[in-house]
C-alpha cells in the first residue's frame, strides 16, 4: 500500500492467501445468489467482529463485461460498493449469530479513486461505525494492487421476516 495509514484498519499482519469463510460459508450468511453474489472470501475477521476484509476476484466471463465497457473492461462502480455491502451484512449477521436478509439503505461520501477490471483481486475492508438490532453502519474502501479504488460509509437495516411478494 502507498499510505498503509491510509487504510480504515490495519492489514498489515493479515495472511491474504487465508480464507475464514469461502462462498460457500458466505452463503450461510447472506442471501446473494447467482450473479449477484459478488464476493469469493472473507480473508480476516477482527474478534468482535467489527473490522472485516473480504475478497472479489475479477474475472473473465462477469455479466457485465460486454457492456462495462466493450474493449475497456472496468468494474462498474455500484458492484464495488455491492460487494463491500454484502461484506458489511455478513459481518453484522455474524456479529448478530442470525442470517438475516439485509436492505442496503444508504451511501454517504463515495469516492472512487483507481479503476478496477478483469484480473485483479479487489479486497474490501469494513469497519463497524454502528451496531444494533435491526440497524448497522460501516466504513468501507475497496482496495486493488496496493491502491484504494474506492472508499464510503454504508447503512443498512434487517428485513422484516416475510417480504411482501408480487402475487401474495
Amino acid at each position: 500500500m502507498d499510505d498503509p495509514s491510509a487504510l480504515l484498519f490495519d492489514v498489515s499482519g493479515v495472511d491474504i492467501g487465508a480464507r475464514l469463510c469461502t462462498k460457500v460459508g458466505i452463503h450461510e450468511w447472506i442471501p446473494h445468489r447467482g450473479d449477484m453474489s459478488l464476493l469469493d472470501a472473507v480473508i480476516y475477521a477482527n474478534e468482535e467482529r467489527t473490522q472485516v476484509l473480504g475478497l472479489k476476484e475479477v474475472r473473465e466471463g462477469e455479466f457485465w463485461i460486454p457492456g462495462h465497457f466493450p474493449d475497456l473492461p472496468v468494474l462498474p462502480g455500484v458492484l464495488m460498493v455491492e460487494a463491500a455491502a454484502q461484506l458489511m451484512c455478513w459481518m453484522f449477521n455474524v456479529r448478530r449469530g442470525s442470517p438475516s436478509p439485509a436492505a442496503f439503505l444508504r451511501i454517504n461520501d463515495c469516492s472512487f479513486r483507481n479503476s478496477v477490471t478483469i484480473g485483479d483481486d479487489l479486497y474490501f475492508l469494513v469497519k463497524e461505525n454502528k451496531f444494533g438490532s435491526r440497524g448497522f453502519s460501516a466504513s468501507v474502501q475497496g482496495v486493488v494492487e496496493n491502491k484504494i479504488a474506492f472508499e464510503a460509509e454504508l447503512r443498512g437495516m434487517v428485513l422484516p421476516d416475510k417480504i411482501s411478494k408480487p402475487g401474495d
